[in-house]
């Protein structure tokens, strides 16, 4: 009679360890995609605070600029109010173009272009683009293993009973990186 109950006891504690072990792996992936999004957000803050220090150099040498300067204001508030890394991504893409405009703006001036204050502005933003590129990649690897994870048999079962759910990768638009290269002779 001890042997059978031994077995089923056996058999109940490993069911046991092994929800515990499946739990504690979704967690753990979790926390690091949490983590990982906390990255891209204090990328996208200084971003967001270089942006105002970038518009009031080019103001001061384009005044008549004005409608740039309110798309580019709009622009980055919307995508300070964004929240998930959908509506993120597509507030960003919208931000990266009218900061493109903006520069393209910077071309028209010469003593701008010069400015030591502006070059430096521009270096930082560049940098800070760099560094939420590298955060994006590290998030979006992250949320690919734990979505691998909630996903894949018996752990979605587990992962469904404890209400986890996928999380969206962060993606945003790099025209320059993916239009085909021009060449002029």
């Amino acid at each position: 009679m001890t042997n059978p109950l031994w077995i089923i006891l056996g058999i109940i504690s490993l069911i046991i360890f092994w929800l515990i072990g499946v739990y504690n792996g979704l967690i753990k992936l979790k926390n690091r995609a949490d983590e990982a999004w906390s990255d891209i957000d204090v990328q996208l803050k200084r971003r967001y605070d270089l942006i105002p220090n970038l518009v009031e150099t080019v103001k001061g040498y384009a005044t008549h600029e004005r409608e740039l300067f309110e798309n580019v204001t709009k622009a980055r508030a919307q995508a300070m109010q964004a929240g998930t890394p959908q509506e993120k991504g597509k507030a960003e893409n919208i931000l990266s173009g009218t900061l493109k405009s903006l520069f393209a703006v910077a071309e028209n001036y010469p003593q701008l272009r010069a400015s030591e204050n502006f070059a430096k502005l521009q270096d930082e933003l560049s940098d800070t683009e760099n560094k939420i590129q590298a955060a994006r990649r590290f998030y979006n690897g992250n949320v690919r293993d734990f979505n691998t994870k909630v996903q894949v048999f018996p752990n979605n079962l587990v992962a469904g009973m404890l209400n986890f759910k996928k999380y969206e990768f962060f993606e945003i638009e790099e025209t320059k990186e993916r239009e085909a290269v021009k060449v002029k002779f």
